[in-house]
């Protein structure tokens, strides 16, 4: 799939655009996470949270899981 990615970030087109708006659209996502815990931690700290989760223990796992990995790991692609 990162192959693929790179061929389409080679030939610079609207595809490759996309794939930036979904790189940014990522980055938003993953700020939204880092706020979301934040206030957890706020309003309930370590307590569980709903639905009998880990609360911001579950949630700090699940912050550097991008939505879209491979188009991040396509840049390290030499």
């Amino acid at each position: 799939m990162q192959q693929v990615l790179k061929k389409v970030y080679e030939d610079d087109t609207e595809p490759a655009a996309v794939c930036e708006l979904l790189v940014d659209l990522d980055e938003s996502l993953q700020e939204w996470r880092y706020r979301h815990i934040k206030m957890v931690q706020r309003t309930i700290g370590t307590r569980r949270g709903t639905g009998g989760s880990p609360g911001a223990t579950y949630l700090t796992t699940t912050l550097a899981s991008p939505t879209f990995p491979d188009l991040w790991a396509m840049r390290s692609l030499g």
